[in-house]
Parts: structure tokens; sequence; C-alpha cells
């Protein structure tokens, strides 16, 4: 494992844990020539899912570009990297139960405005502005009534 610090190909393991949810493994490294401390995950390889795009495109699923995307409608909120990874974690788990190796990213989309509106408002609504194309202030309004009237009552 190269050293993310000085490039140096020789870590050595410090500690090596299970993940939360226990499909993982978290291992503390340590650069053997500046010593720098350093955390990889490792995960099992299943096959890959390919997600449908609306134009039609397949790609490969990627983790980091959904973590990526809650990150930034988390950005400024209180809310810990732990708890977005458990959520990217938790649709992981959703995704990996359908029948099917291709996955709309519609599908994808929707999961994660199930996890924001129950989670934070803030970034629900960040996330739904991307998703959704909004084109003016009525369709946020409308969107943000829409959260307001839904079963989650609490305060935006």
């Amino acid at each position: 494992m190269n050293c993310p610090f000085c490039r140096v190909p020789d870590s050595k393991v410090v500690d090596s844990r299970l993940t939360s949810d226990g499909r993982g493994i978290r291992r503390r490294r340590e650069c053997v020539v500046c010593h720098a401390r350093f955390t990889t995950y490792e995960w099992v390889q299943e096959s890959a899912p390919v997600v449908v795009k609306k134009d039609g495109r397949r790609e490969p699923y990627d983790r980091k570009k959904l973590f990526e995307g809650l990150r930034r409608a988390f950005q400024k909120r209180p809310i810990s990297t732990d708890a977005i990874s458990g959520i990217v974690d938790t649709i992981e788990r959703t995704l990996s139960e359908l029948p099917s190796q291709e996955i709309a990213s519609r599908r994808i989309g929707e999961l994660v405005m199930e996890h924001l509106s129950r989670v934070d408002h803030v970034a629900y609504v960040r996330f739904a502005s991307v998703y959704k194309s909004f084109r003016d202030p009525e369709e946020f309004s409308q969107e943000i009534l829409r959260l307001k009237s839904g079963s989650d009552t609490r305060p935006l």
C-alpha cells in the first residue's frame, strides 16, 4: 500500500477491524519511512452492478460517486463522515438485494432521497434540486411543501 504522504510503496498494518456493518475491513496503517498513519478499507468485490443512466448509457456502479454526492448534499450540515458512509452502506445493501445486475440511476436517486428526507431536510432539498433539475424557485417551494406535508414532522 503506497503511503499517501510520501508515496513510499511500503506500510505496515497497525490495527485491523471489521467495519460497523461487518461487510468490510478497516485497516490502520503506518508508513515505514515517514511514520505517518492512515486508514484503508477493504470490501469484497461482488459482481459490480451496472448503473443505467437516463439516456440509456451504462456505467459500472461507483461507491465513491454516491459518497461524494451525499457529502455535497450534507456540506456544512451537522453529520459525520461515518454517518454518510453508513447511509452509503445501507443503500448498497438494498441494491445488492435487487434481483438484477442493472440498476436504473433513478432507483439509486430515489433511495438517496428516502434517506435524506429522514436524516436532514436541508440536505434533501439540496440533493433534490440537482436530482430533479429544478428550473425555478417555484419548484423548490413545491418540493419543500411536499416535504413538510409528509409523515416526517421535524421542522425544516
